[in-house]
């Protein structure tokens, strides 16, 4: 270890931004096991880890970095995979310039940061190729059974931890493949679909049941639910996207990023999408707008590249220092030939049946309020038109309305439309329904959502064992789960 000194900074290989444009495969090339080594002993084990610090699952990163270093790499991953439920898709798609890799020490230092999400990846990976990642295997099963409502990030974490102490787990969810955003909103060049559906796959062969193609309050009643189950897990996410009320006339070409990103993802997964066929939410040969500077805008603008749009532009009100996503895929992104307009703001959307040209205006960022955040503001005739087939609205998410959509009127919620819960239970206004991951913090990270998940997963586990003290062994379920 403490080689950094010795050692430069080596990423993954990169494939050329003319060729990566082509096709949706991920785009960084896989670490060699030689390079693993290397780039792990750069690690400086520092007594106070600030990568571990700043990790919302609080991973032992150090430690399998070490690990990895001495080709130890079963145990790596055994000590990854201990905090983690899905390692390599934390270490495709978290942020990590924000999170670890960006608080790691020898980067403060000048040295260049360890490549902890890389290596995280491959070690993963290795530990599937090598057929170490088993079902679960439960040593006692429980009679009490858990409904999970959303197969997202959450919703998953739980139930792999629940399946763990043996509870019988039944997840619901309204979509026809589990995943949630890990299908539908994070396109292939980020994660191949593969990665998600071998962890699925995983948790059906641990016995989890998944009821999909599931609406709570219209296939299955929650009341249903709440008589069915001991515990339940709200973990639905948030997708109800935020618009600009500047589509007065509801034309057809503007339209809200994960409407967009799911109709490609589907498209990739060969189903037949009519709205894209039919060239609505396709960007072939159209000027295409994305609105917006998070994530979920990287995502559609490298998306709509990839689609052979003539040309692509991302407006963002502030600047590019002043981003909320990953610095990293917005590098990515130039390097696709994206235009970021930085500083701008669209006022007016200018046509009939369709939007042709948006009016914009220029923007000037203030001095710092008292929380250090520099606002913007527009600047006096600085207007101008931008010509657009296509616009994309990428402003982030609000939550559904949960309690009406379940027909629960008991299920609380806070003024921004989120769950309430106890914080130290996670548990709902309602006796045994415990919520978890967007649903209740807003739209956030994947990580957040499995740190969310395993959180839940152990209140829900210390609900019932105080609810049921007395367990009767049960080594086979059959049809409890039957609706």
């Amino acid at each position: 270890m403490l080689k950094f000194t010795e050692i430069a900074l080596e990423n993954p290989k990169k494939e050329s931004s003319n060729e990566r444009k082509k096709h949706f495969n991920e785009i960084y090339s896989k670490y060699e096991k030689v390079k693993v080594k290397e780039q792990a002993a750069r690690c400086s084990q520092c007594g106070v880890p600030f990568c571990q610090v700043h990790c919302p699952l609080h991973n032992n990163i150090p430690d399998w970095l070490l690990l990895a270093a001495e080709n130890r790499l079963e145990e790596a991953y055994e000590l990854s995979s201990s905090t983690n439920n899905m390692p390599e898709v934390c270490g495709r798609i978290c942020p990590q310039d924000r999170l670890c890799e960006g608080n790691c020490v020898i980067e403060q230092a000048g040295h260049g940061t360890v490549t902890i999400g890389s290596i995280e990846k491959y070690i993963t990976d290795y530990a599937w190729d090598q057929k170490w990642i088993k079902p679960i295997k439960v040593d006692f099963e429980r009679n009490q059974s858990v409904g999970i409502i959303g197969a997202g990030p959450a919703g998953l974490a739980a139930a792999e931890e629940l399946r763990k102490k043996g509870y019988q787990i039944t997840v619901y969810d309204r979509y026809d493949r589990a995943g949630g955003l890990l299908i539908y909103g994070i396109p292939n060049f980020k994660l191949e679909k593969e990665i998600v559906l071998r962890r699925t796959n995983r948790l059906i062969e641990s016995g989890i049941k998944f009821k999909l193609n599931c609406e709570i309050g219209t296939t299955i009643s929650f009341e249903k639910l709440k008589e069915k189950h001991d515990a339940i897990l709200i973990s639905t996410g948030v997708y109800k996207p935020k618009r600009i009320t500047l589509n007065n006339n509801n034309s057809s070409n503007v339209v809200p990023a994960m409407e967009f990103l799911t109709a490609s993802n589907r498209k990739g997964l060969k189903d037949k999408v009519d709205d894209f066929d039919n060239g609505k939410l396709n960007c072939s040969s159209k000027h295409v707008l994305v609105i917006g500077g998070g994530d979920t805008a990287m995502d559609c603008v490298r998306t709509a590249i990839r689609q052979d749009a003539l040309s692509v532009k991302c407006l963002y009100r502030r600047d590019q220092k002043n981003m909320p996503g990953s610095q990293r895929e917005v590098f990515n992104a130039i390097e696709e030939g994206i235009d970021f307009n930085w500083l701008t703001l669209p006022i007016e959307y200018i046509g009939d049946k369709k939007i042709n040209t948006v009016m914009a205006v220029k923007m000037q960022l203030s001095s710092p309020d008292e929380t250090g955040r520099r606002q913007p503001e527009p600047i006096p005739e600085s207007n101008y038109e931008i010509k657009s087939d296509l616009i994309i609205e990428a402003l982030g998410f609000n939550p559904e309305n949960i309690p009406l959509m379940f027909n629960e009127p008991d299920l609380e919620i806070t003024k921004a439309g989120t769950i309430k819960i106890d914080f130290q239970t996670m548990m709902t206004t309602i006796e045994g329904v415990f919520a978890a991951g967007d649903i209740v913090r807003g739209a956030s990270l994947v990580v957040w959502g499995i740190k969310d998940g395993r959180d839940a997963a152990d209140n829900i586990n210390s609900y019932l064992e105080e609810k049921f003290k007395k367990y009767t062994s049960q080594p086979k379920v059959e049809d409890v789960h039957a609706i």
